[in-house]
């Protein structure tokens, strides 16, 4: 199945319509730096500002780019079941190679109903698919029995975990042992989720850092810690500049001071903050005079 350093991407806006240069840019700039997949339309794609019609053509200009290079593993997720379903039978039909669903976020199911959402698409669809627990989003969080049970269902083949709990974790692996892989949601909890036993990471750092991020868990997976923890440290404050606002907001800026695209959002996400931003720069130019050349 998917394994490695998978992006999360950004997509670029100019005059409120994605930009489809730049997005292809930036999907080709991530195949040259060695990434594993990309991930198009998830939460730091903004996909909760896309419409049905957009969301649909930007995993289309994925998969196009992409020409069967790397896995794109497409978001499809939503909190209406019924939407999850026609994004995810759309994601199939374009020919993306899996899906990443997030739990209904606002409406705060149980955890049977988390259950059922999670069973609804995977028997309507049958494509791989990857679920999504991050309670910071959605206000509701997928408990390890529900894990479990859903792990039994075929095409759900891995869960991407941006808790940054290790222990829910540890208990998460335990119950469903062995049966669906782990992808880490959360940058800077990399290496201790990997040393869990993690499958590697869907990333949002990537976007601007994928060959040290691709370096670092390429350590792991070697069982090279000492590396793997340089490359760990080195990547600390770019990470917690990341997550400094809402993503995707600091990445957004990031990939605009690289001249890559426009920095614009769509509402209600607003543009970071000057002092947040003069300090962005400044971590950026420290990364990259001591670690890689950004997005290299």
């Amino acid at each position: 199945m998917f394994h490695g350093v998978m992006t999360a991407l950004v997509t670029p806006f100019r005059n409120n319509q994605v930009d489809e240069e730049a997005f292809r840019a930036h999907v080709e700039r991530q195949i040259e730096a060695g990434v594993d997949a990309v991930v198009p339309a998830g939460s730091t794609g903004e996909a909760a500002t896309l419409s049905v019609a957009e969301h649909k053509r930007v995993i289309e200009m994925t998969v196009d780019q992409v020409a069967g290079r790397v896995p794109v593993i497409a978001g499809t997720g939503s909190n209406n079941t019924a939407e999850s379903i026609e994004l995810t039978q759309a994601a199939k039909d374009l020919g993306a190679d899996a899906t990443l669903l997030i739990s209904p976020y606002y409406v705060k199911p149980t955890q049977e109903g988390i259950y059922q959402h999670y069973k609804a698409i995977a028997d309507a669809v049958h494509i791989p698919q990857v679920l999504y627990n991050v309670p910071g989003r959605t206000a509701s969080n997928i408990q390890p029995e529900t894990v479990a049970r859903l792990s039994h269902i075929p095409n759900i083949v891995a869960i991407k975990d941006a808790t940054a709990d290790m222990a829910q974790l540890t208990r998460t692996m335990m119950a469903c042992d062995g049966r669906i892989l782990f992808y880490s949601g959360d940058d800077a909890s990399v290496l201790p989720f990997m040393a869990l036993g993690g499958s590697g990471v869907i990333s949002v750092v990537s976007n601007i850092a994928p060959k040290t991020m691709k370096a670092m868990v390429d350590a792991v997976v070697n069982q090279d810690f000492e590396t793997a923890k340089t490359m760990h440290f080195a990547l600390q404050d770019l990470t917690d500049a990341m997550f400094v606002e809402s993503n995707p907001i600091p990445v957004k800026k990031a990939c605009e001071l690289l001249g890559w695209m426009s920095g614009e959002l769509r509402l209600p996400l607003t543009d970071l903050a000057l002092e947040h931003t003069s300090s962005l720069q400044s971590i950026m130019k420290a990364f990259q005079s001591g670690v890689e050349v950004l997005g290299g």
